[in-house]
């Protein structure tokens, strides 16, 4: 039996040419980008290189990008980095109910470290409100987080709306578009984005490296210590053959990204239209305009998401109940709590699927037909 893999938000294979250039530097580049000799300089132009691709991606500058291990600590030291530099403006930071952990959690240590922090409330469409920021923006205010995409969900959020409110506001505009990266047409300064948070491997790139946009001229407090990388803004001896794979991950997803989000779409497609065609019912968590192309959160009324998953897996598919940084826990979405409450039965009996590079449409199809029998024999209706 083939195992098929919907669960591409979590994460992505890495692409064929992205493994032959990380291959190729391995090989040929080992320089430290810190070194004033040849081999240091060699690896220097590479990781220069890079970055320059990085911050044309989202319109910004190449001194505005600065890499770090992946999204969580992108975000953390957006989120960190900022509050403590600009305490002496305000201390009250403005974000979400439904974020990503690596930017929940990190609002919640600033809470225990004395920053007032507003959680905004999630609606059933999957959105925040910009009016919702507008109505608890203050004086005290210094940061807004809010994600490009929810990960659970993949409903776009309203960003360009916050965006153009806070331009007569002096926080600071930070956005986990980890999500949205490669997938939708990111211009920072049009948005109003003043830091971004990235991961590679969500775009078929390597693990554990992303990268941090931050505004040049933004006061950011550096959260780790030793050398000046990084415009001393993230010490640490740089990645440079994950960099040069994220840049070519990059380089890949620009020049496919409309027949990418063709492609994805067409997969969400027919696998629904399967469902349908099986009898089986279901229901979409959130506004499925709204969404991007390789995010689906169904529901399936009469099932419950433990018993789901571990028959998904017996019947080789791998799929998720939400973010894969909870997974093995028995708690349930906090992103579906926060859109329909505790004791909604919504949040016991939904799954998550992601399209992407793994897929085809004949496993794509076979997917949704052996989902479409897990249903049926779990419901009884088989």
């Amino acid at each position: 039996m083939e195992a098929i893999y919907l669960d591409h938000a979590a994460t992505t294979p890495m692409h064929p040419d992205v493994i032959d250039v990380m291959h190729q530097v391995a090989k040929e580049v080992f320089g430290n980008p810190s070194s004033v000799h040849s081999f240091g300089r060699k690896a220097r132009r590479l990781l220069d290189e890079a970055r320059e691709t990085l911050a044309q991606s989202i319109g910004a500058d190449e001194k505005e990008i600065i890499f770090t291990s992946g999204g969580t600590e992108a975000d953390n030291l957006a989120l960190i980095g900022t509050a403590l530099a600009n305490r002496n403006r305000g201390n009250h930071i403005i974000t979400t109910q439904q974020e990503h952990h690596a930017a929940l959690h990190t609002a919640e240590y600033l809470e225990s470290a004395g920053f007032s922090v507003t959680y905004l409330p999630v609606y059933e469409d999957g959105k925040i409100k910009a009016e919702d920021v507008k109505e608890a923006l203050t004086d005290e205010t210094i940061l807004v987080s809010v994600m490009y995409v929810n990960n659970e969900t993949g409903i776009i959020q309203p960003v360009e709306e916050i965006g153009a409110l806070l331009k007569n506001h002096s926080a600071y505009f930070h956005t986990d578009a980890v999500q949205a990266y490669g997938l939708l047409d990111i211009d920072v300064k049009q948005l109003g984005i003043d830091l971004l948070s990235v991961s590679a491997h969500k775009i078929n790139g390597p693990k554990g490296i992303g990268f941090l946009y931050a505004r040049e001229g933004i006061a950011l407090q550096q959260l780790q210590f030793g050398g000046e990388q990084e415009r001393k803004r993230r010490a640490g001896t740089e990645n440079v053959v994950s960099a040069v794979g994220f840049q070519k991950a990059v380089q890949l997803a620009i020049k496919e990204r409309e027949h990418r989000n063709a492609l994805y779409q067409s997969y969400k497609q027919i696998f629904l239209e399967v469902l349908k065609e099986q009898g089986i019912e279901f229901a979409i968590n959130g506004d499925i305009e709204s969404q991007i192309a390789t995010i689906i959160n169904i529901r399936f009324p009469g099932t419950n998401v433990e018993q789901l998953l571990t028959n998904l897996d017996l019947d080789g598919i791998a799929a998720s109940s939400g973010s894969a940084c909870t997974a093995g826990s028995v708690e349930p979405s906090h992103v579906l709590v926060a859109m329909y409450g505790k004791n909604s039965p919504c949040i016991t009996d939904s799954i998550r699927f992601s399209f992407g590079s793994f897929n085809t449409e004949e496993n794509v199809r076979e997917a949704a037909k052996r989902v479409a029998k897990i249903i049926q024999r779990l419901t009884k209706k088989g």
